[in-house]
């Protein structure tokens, strides 16, 4: 790597803070490509996944992060990625005002939103999730995070979703996002191709007859999941072809809606390779 120690930015009135800065706004994500990764995990996953980090900027009083210094801890082509970044020093105060965080990282990075096709989709034998109107960031993570953790083969954000790019989500993934295709679509198009393609969609219901440990998860499936609060909308339950239940034999009535995803994907996972 070859930081330039020579460039240090002090001041948040600074054009290039502004910038980055702005990037906090969903508003000036879309119209850029771009978007934040903060902390060192974040910024070793991004490097290692060969997704485009245009700058990399560091706390200039902790300096850069060992994790970030080291070939062996990023890889050959996270090494070089790192290298071909451009590095910037910038003040404690900078660093608050491009993370909008009470307690800012030690390091920051400018990334350019991956873009994915939708061959992912319809692989053979393929296990998706669909979010149908999941609003909070940290169910949308945790979500991301358990279909990268089963090696699901997609994820899919309808419409009335949170922002992917929204620094709370971003951070929630944990670098999951850069694991596997997370595409940002309209169901409305998106589920009859899918009926068409002979893929089974499969949401949950309090009414469903069968659980989901009945459901055979070998076939092809998309996992459909609702808002935390009203569930799958009509539109899109009227697509289903199987719901089914997740049994509670004890006091609690009902699951978060990342628990619950966690749940069928971890069964599906059984049933695949165990």
């Amino acid at each position: 790597m070859n930081p330039n120690y020579d460039l240090l930015i002090s001041s948040i009135q600074n054009e290039r803070v502004k910038q980055w800065a702005s990037l906090l706004d969903k508003k000036h994500r879309d119209r850029s490509g771009q978007f934040i990764i903060e902390g060192v995990h974040l910024v070793q996953e991004a490097l290692k996944s060969g997704i485009e980090v245009s700058v990399i900027v560091y706390d200039n009083e902790r300096g850069i992060p060992s994790e970030l210094r080291d070939a062996p801890k990023l890889g050959s082509s996270g090494y070089e990625a790192a290298k071909a970044a451009e590095w910037v020093q910038a003040s404690r105060a900078v660093m608050a005002k491009c993370t909008g965080t009470d307690t800012p990282p030690p390091i920051f990075a400018v990334v350019s939103k991956p873009e994915h096709d939708q061959s992912a989709l319809y692989l053979e034998n393929s296990l998706v999730v669909v979010l149908d109107g999941v609003r909070d960031p940290g169910n949308v993570g945790t979500i991301v995070r358990s279909a990268d953790a089963v090696a699901a083969d997609a994820v899919i954000l309808g419409k009335g979703c949170v922002d992917l790019y929204n620094p709370k989500t971003v951070r929630s993934t944990m670098g999951s996002l850069f694991h596997l295709p997370i595409i940002e679509g309209d169901l409305a198009e998106l589920l009859p191709i899918a009926r068409e393609k002979g893929i089974k969609l499969v949401g949950t219901s309090l009414q469903a007859t069968h659980t989901c440990y009945s459901y055979d998860w070998k076939q092809p499936t998309w996992l459909l999941m609702g808002s935390e609060s009203d569930g799958l909308s009509q539109d899109v339950r009227l697509q289903l072809d199987e719901a089914v239940i997740i049994p509670m034999p004890g006091g609690t009535e009902s699951l978060n809606v990342a628990t619950a995803t966690a749940v069928l994907l971890f069964e599906g996972l059984r049933q695949r390779k165990y």
